[in-house]
């Protein structure tokens, strides 16, 4: 319990708490009884999304804990989709336009699961050299050939890496010299579902069917490999039109104007984007959206650290509470302000405060850990402290779908990966007091993260691990793990022990 006890004559002293503050690395999980039903494969990563009355179902329930943080360097509707894939949800970043933000989540919401808009366009007066460009940009070797260049022009061929050999090519030859002409292509009308799409490219042993429409204008591709990946992801998460469940951020400025955009673009569920949630500004928010929607429209706040943050915005009417402040990998606040909390404490304290609001209350408000996660153990470890779901920043900005650029520098490749409170993103909004309109002082920086490849296959790792080590504890569902897990603080000499030591590392070169 905190010190600072005010006694009678005595001057109030400030607030101290006994204890000192503690990351996910001082922790370790201790074993359980793993029995024979304890196998990653019958392990349920199953959690709630918003707040619900005991006894009732959420009304958004995620197939995994993850979700991506609101960042211009993470979120986009390519994230989104990506994520919605595995059962997760991006948050679409706030810090843009409210007409591009709604316009982001009105793609998702528009895009058909296995049917793709084409992101790979040319003219036929191209040239080679601007094929080999452009699939060197995205990675896709499928070229939609239209007649202005753009994903819904009238469709005139199609480039695949069968049409050439750059060995014997020139650079500057035309496209419509060796493009697959549209006469000589397989393609079905709008209106084609997904099932009779996937017929016609495994009868005609395709690998991509263009969708057109009366026109001839090219609507969507549809790709012999998505098959495959839409029965990899059982869990995909969708609304009840099945399209994909997509989240976004909102400020505590704009949000009159904001979050009415966002409601009829098809947004889920919203997140207040802000530094600090403790304050009157969120109320305000939320004030405002349960007067006009009432409790159809999902919105969660935060960041909070303490019990009083969390009672404080359950009470005014957060669908879930978002905990950290200064955890994250390329955040500075504690550097700058000194205000902060360890994350697994902070953490431990307002799961506390949770469950006995819902004791008190018979409402369940669900609380997503927002930074410190910095190995893939620690998402267990915020699981069983008691965190419903994480939010991920760094994480995410290393895949393939994440919307910065990819670079090669020294040899390695990275991806930018930048702050909301750094001078590029000039997210003032996430950080205002009531002050100017404008960005005082830097609580982020501006950085590179190492590449990593496609979400998919890391985030299946990933959560991989958490299953494996959840059956270690004995456990096969996320309430379980909360209930029975065995948590220990760990000692420095302990977490060193805990890696490779005492031995000589094995290189290439030897």
């Amino acid at each position: 319990m905190p010190t600072g006890v005010k006694k009678k004559g005595q001057k109030i002293m400030a607030y101290y708490f006994d204890e000192p503050s503690h990351t996910f690395s001082e922790y370790l999980l201790v074993p359980g009884y793993t029995s024979e039903d304890c196998i990653p494969a019958n392990v349920s990563l199953k959690t709630p999304l918003v707040k619900y009355k005991k006894g009732e179902k959420p009304a958004i329930e995620m197939s995994i804990p993850l979700v991506s943080a609101i960042m211009q360097s993470v979120s986009n509707d390519t994230m989104a989709i990506a994520l919605a894939k595995e059962g997760g949800v991006s948050f679409i970043y706030g810090s843009q336009s409210i007409e591009d933000e709604a316009a982001m989540v009105a793609r998702v919401k528009s895009y058909k699961a296995g049917f793709v808009v084409s992101d790979s366009n040319l003219t036929p007066e191209n040239t080679l050299a601007d094929v080999v460009a452009l699939v060197e940009q995205t990675g896709h070797n499928t070229i939609a050939i239209t007649d202005d260049g753009t994903p819904n022009g009238t469709l005139l061929g199609i480039v695949t890496s069968r049409d050439y050999r750059i060995s014997r090519m020139s650079g500057d030859v035309r496209v419509k010299e060796f493009m697959t002409p549209r006469e000589r292509l397989i393609t079905a009308p709008s209106g084609t579902t997904l099932k009779a799409a996937n017929d016609i490219i495994w009868e005609n042993k395709l690998n991509s069917l263009p969708i057109i429409d009366n026109n001839g204008k090219l609507l969507y591709m549809v790709f012999r490999k998505d098959y495959s990946e839409h029965k990899d992801n059982p869990g995909e998460l969708l609304d009840d039109q099945k399209r994909y469940i997509v989240g976004a951020g909102i400020n505590t400025l704009d949000y009159e104007k904001r979050v009415p955009a966002l409601v009829e673009a098809g947004a889920d569920v919203l997140c207040i984007d802000s530094s600090e949630g403790y304050s009157c500004w969120q109320k305000k928010t939320l004030d405002f959206i349960r007067k006009t929607y009432g409790d159809k429209v999902k919105v969660g706040a935060g960041n909070v650290v303490d019990r009083d943050g969390f009672l404080f915005l359950a009470e005014a009417g957060a669908d879930f509470v978002k905990v950290g402040i200064g955890g994250g990998s390329i955040c500075i606040t504690r550097e700058q302000k000194g205000i902060g909390r360890g994350q697994a404490t902070a953490l431990i304290d307002v799961v506390k405060a949770r469950d006995e609001y819902f004791e008190k209350t018979g409402v369940y408000v669900p609380v997503c850990s927002d930074g410190g996660i910095v190995h893939d153990y620690h998402m267990t470890l915020a699981l069983a402290m008691g965190a419903d779901f994480m939010m991920l920043g760094r994480y995410f900005a290393r895949f393939d779908e994440s919307p910065t650029s990819k670079l090669n520098i020294n040899g390695t490749y990275v991806k930018e990966y930048w702050g909301e409170g750094s001078n590029r993103a000039r997210n003032w909004q996430r950080y205002d007091l009531g002050g100017k309109s404008s960005l005082a002082f830097e609580e982020g920086v501006d950085s590179y993260v190492t590449y990593a490849g496609s979400l998919h296959d890391n985030v299946a790792k990933s959560l991989y691990k958490v299953k494996s080590t959840m059956c270690n504890c004995g456990v096969t569902n996320i309430p379980d793990l909360q209930k029975n897990a065995k948590i220990t603080l760990v000692s420095a000499t302990s977490i060193v022990e805990g890696g490779y030591h005492d031995v000589m590392l094995k290189t290439a070169k030897q």
